[in-house]
């Protein structure tokens, strides 16, 4: 080989040389790059993960929560269950020797009455009495008896009267629901409710009696579930009558006359006729806005240690949404009172 044919392979050598050199430094571009590519998604995806393991954990907590949640419900199913079969069986109890009263009382009025007469006859044919029966008169005060004895008959009538109502109310509130859904007076089932409620209703030393107001409309027999209806107007009237008695503090008893308690219940159907609508308003101290955020909320509760488990409207929130696919809503201004609403639909 000649001096120029080595000459040029060796230009020819330093030119693969150079293009080896720039892939080369290419090549260690491409792999820093590369290395901070993998780095920035090592660093996303070791976020991502503790992310997801920040949701897992936050997941089983919620889990944990909610089978608690459960769990309490349960339990106050079967105690509110074995309550509501007792109060029926007390009830029914209560309402047999009632009966027996209430039976006997109108006999008992006529022997009166014939006594009465058989003494009047004495009288009339005997005008002169001897004076140990004139004694006895005087002594007994026959007069007073012959006017008070039917008033005190018309109000053992009027006692046994309401003893069965109550007992009626209480046996119509504590029936225990069915799997299925029966047809149920809505009426019926807020003023038996009522009626149970009727000793914190009336007057006592620190206000006059809170005034209760119906408007009911026209409503059909609703498909439902009647005892957990029953449970949600005792837990929202309840909550009415505590609202207005911390309304009343500091105040006086003719202060409080003067803007009565008071406790208005409307029900309607919607325009559609789909829905029925039971609205519970009352003009107590209200709730503010951000105590209306969390009402419905589990365990949640303003009132004192003691005084509020913090279930009540929970629960009633549960039935209305869960059980009969409605709504329960609330809206209250401080100082002007509450209205829940309910929304159920007619099937």
């Amino acid at each position: 080989m000649e001096i120029v044919d080595y000459q040029q392979e060796i230009k020819e050598l330093k030119k693969a040389n150079r293009i080896i050199q720039k892939q080369l430094e290419r090549s260690e571009t491409d792999r820093i790059k590369l290395e901070e590519t993998n780095e920035k998604k090592e660093y996303l995806l070791r976020k991502v993960i503790d992310e997801l393991k920040e949701y897992q954990n936050s997941l089983e907590e919620r889990s944990y929560e909610l089978e608690m949640m459960l769990l309490n419900l349960q339990i106050i199913q079967n105690k509110m269950s074995s309550l509501g079969s007792l109060v029926a069986d007390v009830a029914h109890e209560i309402n047999n020797p009632v009966g027996f009263i209430a039976g006997n009382l109108a006999p008992a009025k006529e022997y009166i009455e014939n006594l009465l007469h058989l003494i009047d006859l004495y009288q009339q044919t005997y005008p002169q009495t001897s004076q140990e029966i004139q004694e006895t008169i005087n002594l007994i005060d026959l007069e007073y008896i012959r006017e008070d004895l039917p008033k005190l008959i018309s109000s053992m009538k009027e006692g046994t009267d309401r003893i069965s109502n109550i007992s009626n109310s209480l046996r119509t509130f504590s029936r225990a629901d069915t799997e299925q859904k029966v047809l149920f007076n809505l009426h019926e089932g807020i003023d038996n409710t009522l009626l149970i409620l009727k000793h914190r209703l009336k007057d006592n030393k620190i206000r006059p009696a809170i005034q209760v107001v119906r408007n009911y409309g026209e409503l059909p027999p609703l498909l439902c579930f009647p005892g957990q209806l029953n449970q949600v107007f005792m837990n929202l009237l309840a909550n009415a009558i505590d609202a207005l008695e911390e309304s009343n503090y500091g105040l006086s008893f003719n202060e409080i006359s003067k803007n009565p308690n008071q406790i208005t219940i409307h029900t309607a159907q919607s325009q559609d006729k789909n829905h029925v609508l039971i609205r519970i308003q009352d003009n107590g101290v209200g709730i503010s806005a951000d105590v209306q955020q969390k009402i419905f909320d589990h365990l949640f509760t303003t009132k004192p240690v003691g005084k509020g488990t913090g279930l009540g409207l929970s629960i009633a929130y549960q039935i209305i949404a869960q059980k009969h696919r409605g709504t329960l809503e609330v809206k209250s201004l401080l100082g002007k009172g509450s209205e829940f609403i309910i929304n159920l639909p007619i099937y």
